[in-house]
């Protein structure tokens, strides 16, 4: 299996947009989509709100996404050009008991691309990416454990002009890696305008992929 994992540093800033952009751009991968959700006391992981998706204790729920018409990240993924979409809901702290179902689901697929970071922690992927924003001061416990192994770093541009102040922020995330690896990792900088992809993510994908 060739899978592809795109995590982020907070919620909102456009790791869905990146996933269903991969595989807008490499459709003819015939990818099948995963979307993992973890929910703790009634507020989504995803969005920090009261959460609908809530599953009971010590349970787990994975649906193949059959609808084409809804916002859902699930349907975005099927528009962008997925051969199938799943969502994956479980508890904060409970991923790894849905694990056995999920990689029973997905093992015959040749490519798999999966919007998690806590995945991070029992899987290794052919690619790892991290979405960030300088602008947002929020940073996942989850992106903060993983963050150094990311393959590569999309970072959003969302107003089409990044503040000095952000790149200052940016570089000195970025020196910390760079201190602790020793190398220099990719970084590539996305707007809404090219609805988070570009053909350089493309590129670096392609090669990855093909190692």
């Amino acid at each position: 299996m060739n899978l592809i994992l795109v995590g982020g540093h907070s919620r909102n800033i456009g790791k869905t947009s990146v996933v269903a952009g991969i595989i807008n751009a490499l459709s003819e991968l015939n990818w099948t989509a995963v979307k993992i959700t973890q929910t703790g006391h009634n507020i989504c992981a995803d969005d920090g709100l009261d959460c609908g998706c809530e599953v009971p204790a010590h349970e787990f729920i994975l649906k193949e996404e059959k609808e084409k018409s809804s916002r859902a990240d699930t349907t975005r993924f099927l528009a962008a050009g997925a051969r199938r979409s799943l969502w994956l809901r479980t508890r904060q702290g409970e991923l790894i008991s849905a694990l056995p179902t999920l990689k029973s689901e997905i093992e015959v697929d040749n490519y798999v691309i999966i919007e998690s970071n806590s995945l991070r922690r029992f899987w290794t992927p052919k690619v790892y990416l991290q979405v960030l924003d300088p602008t947002i001061d929020d940073f996942k416990l989850s992106a903060q454990q993983f963050f150094d192994l990311a393959d590569a770093y999309i970072i959003v541009n969302k107003n089409g002009e990044l503040l000095e102040k952000d790149l200052k922020k940016y570089n000195w995330k970025m020196s910390s890696i760079n201190m602790a690896k020793g190398v220099e990792k990719p970084h590539f900088i996305v707007t809404p305008e090219e609805k988070f992809i570009n053909k350089t993510i493309v590129d670096f994908l392609r090669q990855k992929l093909c190692d």
